[in-house]
């Protein structure tokens, strides 16, 4: 907040107070708690979930407050639904006119997906030692993704190792994207919805504002590597890039993106006037919505039925383990492809035994099942989500595209939260319940369904 306090401060405006106003509350709210807490007793399995699903809810909370006090967003049920997306970088906006708003509350919104991008407990594990006892708890529950690549033997020293690759992705992204044409401002607002695969941008338009070949493949690239496992990504930078080839989700992830892109430039090409055009937007949408990201350069639901429903797909998907990007995550498609595989083959052979592998390992029957009631809870809360938005009076497209999109953390979809719609028109109750959404596909659903099971509260 205070960062945000800065930039008013740089651009002559008098948001400068408000932020200052909202960084003393929530410092003094969390010092008052942080004096009556026991953190010396450490942190269990029990208290690790509870403190990531309410440490989300309390920094949704929280950060609704600059666009309260700054007047920016008045209405606390849309402040906090702002703020909620930015943090579990979801990207859906109750924002019509973006550019009208001060830098500084802009900065705000972009930096509530950078945070929440590689996780705000994982980002406290890094910095606070008072932390560092029963970490490993934290870093399950929150930690995307099925599988938690542990890159050194002390959970502290794993969080700062990725927080500096994204750290240095992020600088990376930056400086190319002001090469590029942008200003230092707005170089930093889109690396953070890059990097964070959540898609907040300074202009109404999002990134189909910037006439600019180079923006928009710079984008792509970074939005290919947040969707892609970081533990990849440091170990290419210690010197193993082999290892990106050598890793089955990789190779599945990048060749779903490439499958794809082919099928939606080849059936859309009679739409776009221009074939090299369609080609970069085809590429820039798929890889927007398959890591999650929700950027756009052009309003896909002009285009073919089909490359429509394979964008729609890629949302269900998401990206890799360990990425910042949403959705199922490529490792559970993987896995679910190869179980329906095994149970085809074993209808031929009942007695043979087909082991299930991912990579060099045999996957555990504790693990393949996991996964499918993940698969199983994905899609009842979608289904459930969809249902009551409908029950809402809100139409099936707009039900369907709008609970995808905030299960997934996605933004835009299809209907009226489509590439050129926004969230502003929504029931307040229907604003409440895709929050919740918002943080249950953040966390990965068991996280924040574990509080609600009996046996969590017991001894």
């Amino acid at each position: 907040m205070l960062l945000s306090a800065a930039w008013a401060l740089y651009f002559h405006e008098s948001q400068m107070i408000h932020f200052a106003i909202s960084a003393v509350i929530t410092s003094g709210v969390g010092f008052i708690l942080w004096k009556f807490s026991d953190a010396g007793k450490g942190i269990q399995i029990r208290e690790g979930f509870a403190i990531v699903t309410l440490g989300w809810a309390a920094m949704g909370l929280f950060g609704a407050l600059p666009f309260i006090i700054t007047g920016a967003i008045p209405s606390p049920t849309n402040a906090i639904f702002e703020s909620m997306s930015g943090f579990s970088t979801t990207g859906a906006s109750i924002l019509t006119d973006i550019e009208s708003l001060p830098k500084s509350v802009l900065f705000w919104r972009s930096f509530t997906h950078w945070l929440g991008g590689m996780g705000i407990i994982v980002f406290s594990l890094a910095i606070l030692p008072v932390l560092g006892i029963g970490g490993m708890q934290l870093f399950k529950a929150e930690a995307p993704g099925p599988t938690k690549d542990k890159l050194t033997p002390r959970i502290r020293q794993t969080a700062k190792l990725l927080w500096g690759v994204y750290v240095l992705l992020s600088l990376s992204e930056t400086v190319l994207l002001m090469i590029c044409g942008m200003d230092l401002f707005e170089a930093l607002c889109h690396t953070f919805g890059t990097m964070a695969t959540g898609g907040f941008s300074t202009r109404n338009a999002s990134i189909a504002a910037y006439d600019s070949s180079c923006i928009h493949w710079v984008i792509i690239v970074f939005m290919f590597l947040a969707g892609t496992n970081f533990a990849l990504h440091y170990r290419a930078l210690s010197g193993k890039p082999l290892l990106y080839f050598k890793d089955s989700e990789f190779r599945f992830y990048a060749g779903v993106i490439v499958t794809a892109v082919v099928v939606v430039f080849l059936f859309s090409l009679g739409r776009f006037e221009n074939p090299m055009i369609g080609f970069r937007d085809s590429v820039f949408q798929v890889v927007s919505l398959c890591t999650t990201t929700g950027y756009v350069t052009a309003n896909y639901v002009t285009w073919h039925p089909l490359a429509i429903l394979i964008l729609i797909i890629l949302m269900f998907m998401g990206g890799m383990t360990a990425s910042t990007g949403g959705g199922m995550k490529m490792v559970r498609c993987m896995i679910l492809l190869k179980h329906a595989h095994i149970e085809i083959k074993k209808l031929i052979h009942p007695r043979a035994v087909y082991p299930l592998r991912f990579g060099q390992r045999v996957m555990d029957g504790s693990m393949v099942t996991n996964i499918l009631g993940f698969f199983l809870l994905f899609i009842v809360i979608f289904v459930l989500g969809a249902l009551i938005l409908t029950g809402m009076g809100l139409d099936f497209a707009t039900s369907f595209g709008a609970s995808i999109a905030c299960l997934a953390n996605i933004g835009p979809a299809i209907g009226d939260v489509g590439p050129t719609g926004n969230y502003a028109g929504m029931p307040i109750l229907a604003k409440w319940v895709l929050i919740v959404m918002m943080v249950m596909g953040r966390l990965e659903l068991f996280t924040v369904l574990v509080l609600f099971s009996g046996s969590f509260w017991k001894k």
